[in-house]
């Protein structure tokens, strides 16, 4: 499979981290990174990780002005793209079909080729425009999957909240993580 990762500068740049990691881990997967400068700036806030250690997991990466690359076009496959953190700057753009980057633009041809968009978007509170925004994405077809926790398989650990909610965006791209903790009813 070939997939696309976007990181913004919302809070929460452990997703990005975090999905890279497992898909990297997956057989036969092709990652390309896009990166803003505003996700570097936050990666390096919250995680002590530069740009070079996101791009490390990733098989190609690529500038987010540049426009041109093949991202950029339909004519370049792809499996899907998922937007790890999403800002609601990132997701607003997209709503309104502005590629101004190459994060913007490959999201958008991500959505004109019908292919999957999965954007985990970091906001709270949300007003009514958010909402707006994010009504007219699903009526476009992305997948809005915000990384909200759930405390039903008891996590112990921020890390375990996380990978839940990385591993549900992975089930939404047909690439199950083999360790999800998955609910299977109370158990007796």
């Amino acid at each position: 499979m070939r997939i696309i990762i976007g990181i913004t500068g919302a809070s929460g740049s452990i997703y990005g981290w975090r999905l890279l990691e497992k898909l990297r881990s997956t057989a036969e997967m092709e990652l390309h990174l896009v990166i803003s400068r505003s996700g570097e700036r936050t990666a390096f806030l919250e995680m002590g990780k530069t740009a070079a250690d996101f791009k490390a997991l990733a098989h190609f990466t690529y500038p987010v002005e540049d426009i041109g690359c093949r991202l950029a076009s339909g004519s370049f496959r792809t499996d899907g793209m998922v937007i790890a953190p999403c800002s609601i700057h990132t997701m607003s753009a997209v709503a309104a079909g502005i590629s101004s980057n190459l994060m913007v633009r490959a999201a958008d041809v991500t959505l004109k080729e019908r292919r999957r968009l999965i954007l985990m978007v970091r906001e709270s509170p949300l007003h009514v425009g958010h909402l707006r925004s994010m009504t007219a994405l699903a009526e476009m077809g992305a997948i809005l999957a915000p990384p909200v926790p759930a405390f039903y398989h008891q996590p112990q650990s921020v890390a375990e909240i996380v990978d839940h909610s990385v591993d549900r965006v992975m089930d939404l791209l047909g690439v199950p993580a083999p360790d999800a903790r998955r609910w299977d009813g109370v158990q007796k």
